[in-house]
Order: structure tokens, then sequence, then C-alpha cells
């Protein structure tokens, strides 16, 4: 028997001594850790089999996998300790709904995009008139706890976990922004997100329309076809689409999207473990007809809006203003697990239509304009003055008809 089998054998072993220890603790601690199920010993060898045949950027090693569970004890310290990958983790059931429930935009909570930056969970964007909005917290602003509980190497959906829950529920947050610390006290409300929620002619003497879109879900395209189609009726003759602080959400609702515009051109490639790409066809049929575009982006721009904006900058068919984008470059697949739980394991990598990785780097806009923290926030909430991106996009659409 040769000498790493043997130790995969007794790893195996002492995984299942420590699952029965972490079985027993976790049953006597239940209430205290808020009702969380033990991860069966059937689940770990689950999550092990598919991130193992699945995974797509590096490869894993079944015995760090084992390693990691037994230093840590749980799936997701598993993945942490064998992965470089923020975006592969485990969800129990409770998270898994929450899950499906986003994409659908409706769910109870306080409306905040999160990310895990720095390894804290960090506010990626509010959403305009959810109660974290109206509670006056920003982009930047690290959560070090929810109702007391420190969050220090929390996942992302425990801390979406803790943070969803019925309407007129109160929950406090902790909060770190900059050196300051300060504690914000919410109620919940059932959160129903818009992702197109407005657009109007912005400029009637050159007749510039203006449509947000706030993320991407799978009402997404067909609030965009239905603002697009007012903007038409009244003559708009060039577009701005806004996608800053827009993090993202469905691939199936990007590409809807980006379709809509690009025509003759793959809409993205697809990359898996192998390095083989696979182009995603755009559909001539239904495609606008162009006009002068320009779309705004910045650092909360994420993952299905550099989709889009990345396309429409590749094809040529809009000025992309602002700043760069967060680069995330790297797509998801979920996979519901027998217990109720789920994985959501990064399967594949994308390029841009013109074939640019953009992953950790971003995309670069054409014409960079910086604006400060504070007027960031101000422009987020509709309180600037004066907007530097939207005006930067005005005039070069205003030179282009």
């Amino acid at each position: 028997m040769s000498r790493r089998r043997a130790l995969t054998l007794i790893t195996i072993a002492v995984l299942l001594a420590v699952t029965l220890f972490y079985g027993s603790y976790q049953v006597s601690s239940q209430s205290e850790a808020g009702g969380r199920e033990h991860e069966s010993i059937g689940t770990v060898l689950e999550v092990i089999a598919l991130v193992k045949t699945r995974h797509y950027y590096q490869p894993v090693s079944t015995f760090d996998l084992l390693k990691g569970y037994v230093l840590t004890g749980t799936i997701n310290g598993m993945l942490r300790h064998a992965l470089d990958d923020p975006y592969t983790r485990h969800m129990d059931a409770i998270a898994f709904e929450n899950m499906m429930n986003t994409t659908t935009g409706v769910y109870g909570g306080i409306g905040l995009s999160v990310g895990i930056v720095d390894e804290r969970v960090t506010v990626v964007s509010p959403i305009k008139g959810t109660p974290g909005e109206r509670a006056g917290l920003r982009r930047g602003d690290k959560i070090i706890a929810i109702d007391g509980r420190d969050t220090t190497y929390m996942t992302l959906d425990e801390a979406v976990s803790l943070m969803r829950g019925p309407a007129n529920t109160e929950i406090d947050l902790t909060i770190k922004r900059d050196e300051e610390i300060f504690e914000v006290h919410i109620v919940r409300e059932m959160i129903n997100v818009i992702s197109v929620p407005e657009w109007y002619i912005i400029d009637e003497d050159y007749s510039i329309g203006y449509v947000a879109i706030t993320n991407f879900s799978e009402r997404t395209y067909e609030e965009l076809v239905q603002a697009l189609a007012d903007l038409d009726a009244k003559g708009q003759k060039a577009l701005i689409i806004d996608l800053r602080n827009n993090p993202g959400g469905t691939l199936g609702s990007a590409l809807r999207v980006v379709d809509e515009f690009v025509a003759g051109a793959p809409l993205l490639y697809l990359e898996d473990k192998e390095g083989n790409r696979t182009p995603f066809a755009s559909t001539d049929a239904g495609t606008r007809k162009p006009i002068p575009m320009a779309v705004l982006i910045n650092g909360g721009s994420a993952s299905a809006s550099e989709i889009v904006s990345g396309a429409l900058q590749d094809n040529g068919l809009a000025t992309l203003v602002g700043t760069t984008t967060f680069g995330k470059g790297l797509v998801q697949t979920l996979y519901p697990l027998r217990d109720g739980s789920a994985l959501s394991v990064t399967e594949q990598g994308y390029l841009t239509s013109g074939g640019k990785d953009i992953n950790g780097v971003g995309i670069e806009p054409d014409v960079v304009v910086e604006v400060t923290l504070e007027e960031e926030e101000a422009i987020y909430l509709g309180e600037a003055e004066y907007d530097p991106q939207l005006e930067k996009a005005l005039e070069i659409l205003r030179s282009q008809l």
C-alpha cells in the first residue's frame, strides 16, 4: 500500500471520528448556534465528490479536502482550507432557500447586496428604498457582527441567512466604516427588488434615454424590454445604461439582456477546467437597431454587469464611462444535495464577447471619470447636485448625434 493511500485511509478514519465528535457537540449546542443542523458525513463526501469532479480552475486534492474538514469540522471550513475560491461554498437548506428567493426578486430582509472582502462581510451596495439604504449603510461598510454574532470567517450564505427573516422583525448590525465602529438597528421588510427601477428621456433636446439596471434576476429582461419600448415611443435617439453598483445576478438574465443588443458575435465564452472554450452565440432575430449608447460602470459593477458591459464594449456598441468594474469572471453551478442543502461550485470561467479574461482585473472604462466616495454615495441616493460620470456620458452621446 502506498504511503499516500495509507495517509488518506487514516485521514478518513479520523474524519469519521471527528464527525462523531462534532455531531454530539453540535446537537448539545444547537440552541446556542441558532438551530444549525449537523452536516452529515454523507453530505461531506457528496461535496468532496462534486468539488473533485466539477471545480474549475485549480486541481483539488482529496487529501487536502479531508484534512480541511478534520481541522475545521465544517464543510465551508474544508472548502476555505483546500481552495483559493470564495465563490465555491456550501449552503444549508435555509440559505439555499434564501438564494432561490433572491433570484425571483422577492424576499424578507433588509435589502443589502453583500460580499466577502478581506475575510469580512462587506456591503457591495444597499438596494434603493429598502431598510438597509434608509439606515444609511453604504458600499464598503464592514458588517463585523449580526445580532452580536462575530462575522469573522463567516460565509456569505451564513451572513445572508442571519440578515433575512420575516417582515417586521428586528436586527442589529455592528458596522465598521474606516476606523469608526457603530451599531445600526433595522426592522426587516418584504423586499421586492425591481431590476429596472427608472427610465426616462434625460435630454429632451437630443432625445437621449436613460435606464438604470440595479441587478440581474428572472425579471430583468422583461422589465428592460418594457422600459426600452417606452423610451422608443418617446423618440429616443441615444441611450445611457446605468450599471453602477449593480452586483450582478443570474447568468441567463445577463445573456438575454446582451442578446437584445449584440448580433453576429458571441455573447460570451465559457471555459471549462480543461481550457475548452464554448461560445454563446447571439440571436440575430429581434436584435435592436444600434443607436449611440453609453454605459456607466464602477467598482460595484460585478458579474452579470460585467458580462453586459463587456459585450457592448467589445462589439463597439457602447462607450463605457466611469471606473474599473469589480472583476468577477467565474461562473458557479448550483447543485442541490440529498439533505436539502446545496453546493455552489465554481465550474467555469468566462471571457467577454471579445475574449477578455476579466477575473480579478475588471473591465476598464473607455473614459475614466473618478468620483469620491462621498460623491458616489450622493449619486447613488439621488442627492447629488452634479453627476460627473453621467454628464460625461451625455457629452459623448451628444457628440455622436
